[in-house]
Parts: structure tokens; C-alpha cells; sequence
């Protein structure tokens, strides 16, 4: 397979999909989070942070932020599991952390769905286990969608996914 033949496909290898958990990056923080309004563009210079438009931001809050605690996250990566297993996605890798969790998952379809299946269906069930509250919104508004169309890049999401997250896989299951 040639670099060529990349250009052809009409969707990715696979998608990295970053969903953020409630509250835990707001806009004006010092990691500078993406602007949905086009500043985060190629070549321009990113805003800085700005605490005072961290404080409005969490003043406008409309609950607390979330952060998942072990059995949580241990839902979330199941509800996800069983979408990409009922879905016929491919899931290549996935880490749930306390505050966000990242997906390498492959499918035909765009990766707006896919996601916004993953962030549904763990709500649904993180309430179903009695897990959270049915006022509480667990889930950032969006989420990150990188599209990897080479198998160099798809190597590297499922590693950072696997291994860069603070933690090292259990390979004794």
C-alpha cells in the first residue's frame, strides 16, 4: 500500500476521539484550551491563558465539575466497548481517566457519531449503575476528533492512548 492510497479512502484508519469529563478545562486555562470559534488554527500564534476568563467560565458553571472515580471509569470503558462491539467499530485502544478519556477506534462513518455515541451511551449507563445523578451532565460540550489515515499514525494514537497515560497496561488478563 502506497502513501497515494490514502487519499483515495473516503474515511480514515481510524479516528483518536478525546472527550472531556464537566468542567475540568475550562476556556482561559493555562493549557490553552481549543477555541471553538477558529483560533486554533495551523500556524497561528494560540491565546494565552487568561484567569479572568477562567472565572467567568467556572462562575457560569451550571454544576460541578466532574471527575470519574475508579468504578465510573470502569463503566465508561465498558459502555464504550459494547458501542464499537454492537456498532462493528474497531476499537484499537481506549483509556477512561478521571477527567476525560481517549479512544482509537475505526469505523466507516464520521467521527461526530461515533463519539457522541460513546458520550451517551456511558451516561446512560454511569445512571443505570447508580453511578450519577440524572440532573448531572457528565460530559464537556464536543470533543476532540483527530482523523488518522496512516497506519504510522494510528500506531502512534494507540500508544499514547496505552501507555502515556500515567499508567501501564495489566497484560496478566
Amino acid at each position: 500500500m502506497h502513501d497515494s492510497d490514502f487519499d483515495t479512502n473516503q474515511f480514515p484508519l481510524a479516528y483518536f476521539t478525546t472527550v472531556r469529563c464537566f468542567g475540568t478545562w475550562l476556556h482561559g486555562d493555562e493549557r490553552l484550551a481549543v477555541d471553538r470559534h477558529g483560533l486554533n488554527v495551523y500556524g497561528r500564534q494560540r491565546r494565552p491563558a487568561n484567569a479572568k476568563l477562567q472565572d467567568v467560565m467556572r462562575l457560569n458553571m451550571r454544576q460541578e465539575p466532574i471527575l470519574l472515580n475508579d468504578n465510573q471509569r470502569a463503566v465508561v470503558e465498558k459502555a464504550i466497548s459494547e458501542v464499537c462491539l454492537f456498532r462493528q467499530y474497531l476499537l484499537s485502544a481506549i483509556s477512561v481517566r478521571t477527567n476525560h478519556f481517549h479512544v482509537v477506534v475505526g469505523a466507516d462513518s464520521r467521527p461526530e457519531p461515533i463519539a457522541d455515541a460513546f458520550k451517551s451511551y456511558a451516561t446512560r449507563k454511569l445512571r443505570d449503575a447508580g453511578l450519577l445523578a440524572r440532573e448531572v451532565k457528565p460530559w464537556a460540550r464536543g470533543k476532540s476528533r483527530r482523523y488518522l489515515w496512516k497506519p504510522k499514525h494510528v500506531a502512534r494514537a494507540i500508544h499514547y492512548v496505552l501507555y502515556e497515560q500515567g499508567d501501564i497496561p495489566d497484560f496478566d488478563d
